[in-house]
């Protein structure tokens, strides 16, 4: 073999080499793009359109992965989990009444539970973030509805847009306490806020206004006892008259009167 011979060989050697490298490193890339977005989901896309390029959202978004296994991450116990469940209840409650208010409540305790599981809560942006991790989807939504309160705020809002960021930090709050990345889509999370609220106020509207509609009146008796009374009156006429009870028609029955020759009769 010549010396061209050899150097065309070395050339076809090392194209080969570069080109085997360069597919390794394509595919590297893909499975590193698709693990990423399968974990971070709209957050992916998010942190794409933020970016310079595709390689510098990954790398962020890897930046994210890290920061978050070094949290110390705790688990509420049962009765934290109560104590915050009880804490929601009245969030949805308040928002029968006073919507912006309940927003208002409702974006403290997303921070307070945040905080209770060892979340740093000082940057909202790095809250979101440190969330994006392990729950995209609902983080997705607390960016909305952090962006409702602050427009709360400003009083630039509509009761149905204080609506979908209460049931936004629902999600959230249900994610921190149950490890899960609120499987509901966003119109059935919206109509359960809406059959909630709506039943909370149906509630409130009714209160002190049960009984109006039966048709007993104002009887305070039980339906046991009235059953009992119908019973009494129907056996009354059975009974010897100094037995039964006197009623209000016993002035019009006929009189006994006993003649001088003791045989008794009617007048």
């Amino acid at each position: 073999m010549n010396s061209v011979t050899t150097v065309i060989v070395i050339i076809i050697a090392v194209i080969v080499i570069l080109a085997i490298g360069a597919a390794i490193y394509r595919l590297t890339q893909k499975r590193r793009s698709d693990r990423l977005q399968e974990r971070f989901g709209p957050e992916y896309d998010r942190a794409v359109e933020r970016a310079d390029d595709r390689q510098g959202a990954e790398s962020e978004l890897l930046e994210r992965e890290k920061r978050h296994k070094e949290l110390e991450l705790r688990t509420l116990d049962a009765g934290q989990q109560r104590q915050f469940e009880q804490r929601w209840s009245d969030v949805q409650r308040d928002f029968v009444d006073g919507p912006a208010k309940a927003v208002h409540h409702a974006d403290r305790l997303v921070v307070a539970v945040m905080s209770a599981r060892g979340y740093p809560v000082d940057d909202f942006d790095q809250r979101a973030d440190d969330l994006s991790v392990k729950y995209p989807k609902v983080t997705q939504h607390y960016r909305e509805a952090r962006r409702i309160a602050r427009a709360n705020e400003r009083g630039e809002v509509s009761t149905e847009e204080l609506r979908t960021a209460v049931t936004s930090y629902r999600s959230l709050v249900d994610a921190l306490l149950h490890d899960s990345d609120g499987p509901k889509s966003d119109s059935v999370r919206t109509d359960s806020a809406r059959r909630d609220t709506d039943q909370l106020k149906a509630r409130r509207d009714s209160n002190g206004q049960q009984g109006n509609n039966d048709p007993r009146g104002d009887d305070p008796r039980g339906d046991d006892q009235r059953e009992h009374d119908r019973r009494d009156a129907e056996r009354g006429s059975d009974r010897p008259a100094g037995d039964r009870p006197r009623t209000e028609h016993d002035d019009d029955r006929p009189k006994a009167r006993h003649g001088s020759n003791g045989q008794e009769g009617t007048v």
